[in-house]
């Protein structure tokens, strides 16, 4: 399983757009697609919404990498 650190430039970010920058999907329409399909977990839950809003210290999961997301080390 290949294991991702994503380091967070903010608050959260749309799942969708945590797809495609951590490289798992080529574009938002594929990125889209896979949550459409059921291929996506957050936290171990299969998660449908487009941008559902993903914060630090959780995990995205799917086709056999998982993303652990971390905290914007210039947030307080």
């Amino acid at each position: 399983m290949e294991h991702i650190n994503f380091e967070l430039r903010g608050e959260f970010i749309e799942l969708d757009k945590l797809l495609k920058a951590t490289g798992l999907a080529d574009s938002g329409g594929v990125a889209r697609m896979m949550i459409t399909e059921h291929q996506v977990q957050v936290d171990g839950q299969t998660e449908l919404r487009k941008t559902a809003k993903i914060r630090a210290g959780q995990v995205v999961s799917l086709q056999g990498a998982r993303i652990k997301v971390l905290a914007d080390p210039l947030q307080d």
